[in-house]
């Protein structure tokens, strides 16, 4: 976001910081005390800087609270609580207040009620679904053959680069053992490759962002939480070498490809671990047209009748208004 707001405020005199933990925060408080029309903010490290009365925020506009669903997800609640109720900002009817996701459940809309005055809900396409520019495919695998499986795919891959340039492909792994053990793996098999999870300082994630984005190590081994919110364009192919137990995480995942127009590939690996997940990803599926394997089908029937569920039961993967539902 940061990058994407220097770009437009190019010689405009606007000012733009960006604040975040995990690096020295003096450099950060230099850049503050130099002027800030629009704050990058981590919700940690802003109430650091709040704390330490280095911010004030009374003259705060417009307020943007990106990936809403997963900072809540991953415990900031409390953080974002006391930036919005406890500190100088000024109330809903002299700021604007936008909350962006791409999953927005009934639970995160009643939190957006707490935080915006008669507030606008807009949908464009499928919230919490999938573009039609990923082509979503689900191939069952055991957890012994993945490796190798996944290496078929690669070399598949390298086979169809006409340009002679390795296309960038991301892979989602449950464990930071599980990513640091593969990257290693790739490595030995001729495959460059990094990793990007939470074990790995700040200066590590984003030198191998670095290292991916500019086609060095192709490959990026990324668990969930550190590949939140990435915006990494030209990824190619995603691959869920581990599903994630919550359909949201999987629409979060493979929407790091088939950006800003373009298409890209989503793979996923799926064996008797993921039957929770069945009836949520067939549904998920369908519904952005793609083709839906039968032994998926059959999967989802037995846990549909089972009373097995996921998170996300019960409808259009809060993309309807929840308060037209208490009219």
């Amino acid at each position: 976001i940061h990058e994407e707001a220097r770009k437009f405020s190019y010689q405009t005199g606007v000012k733009v910081v960006v604040v975040y933990g995990g690096t020295p925060i003096n450099q950060q408080l230099r850049e503050l005390e130099r002027g800030v029309d629009i704050l990058v903010a981590t919700p940690g490290r802003l109430v650091d800087l709040l704390e330490r009365a280095k911010v004030s925020l009374q003259m705060i506009r417009y307020l943007a609270l990106d990936e809403a669903d997963r900072m809540l997800d991953m415990g900031f609640e409390p953080q974002i609580r006391k930036i919005v109720e406890q500190t100088d900002m000024p109330p809903p009817g002299e700021r604007q207040t936008m909350l962006f996701s791409a999953t927005f459940p009934r639970e995160i809309q009643r939190l957006a009620s707490d935080f915006l005055s008669n507030y606008i809900f807009l949908t464009v396409g499928r919230v919490g679904s999938s573009t039609d520019l990923i082509v979503q495919r689900v191939e069952f695998v055991q957890e012994v053959d993945k490796r190798s499986h996944l290496m078929d795919l690669l070399h598949a891959q390298k086979e169809n680069d006409s340009h002679g340039k390795q296309a960038l492909t991301l892979v989602f792994v449950e464990t930071k053992k599980g990513a640091d053990s593969l990257e290693h793996w790739l490595y030995g098999n001729g495959f460059p490759a990094t990793t990007i999870h939470g074990d790995r300082t700040q200066p590590e994630r984003e030198q191998a962002l670095r290292s991916f984005k500019s086609g060095k190590t192709p490959i990026l081994v990324a668990t969930d939480v550190a590949a939140r919110g990435l915006d990494i364009p030209h990824v190619s192919h995603v691959v869920n070498f581990d599903l994630p137990n919550d359909i949201d995480d999987y629409v979060h995942r493979i929407g790091r490809t088939g950006r800003a127009g373009k298409t890209g590939l989503a793979t996923a690996f799926f064996n008797e671990n993921n039957l929770s997940l069945a009836k949520s990803l067939a549904d998920l599926m369908q519904e952005a047209n793609q083709e839906v394997p039968a032994w998926l089908t059959r999967y989802a029937s037995r846990v549909s009748y089972g009373g097995g569920k996921n998170r996300r039961s019960g409808g259009r993967f809060g993309g309807r208004d929840f308060r037209k539902d208490n009219s």
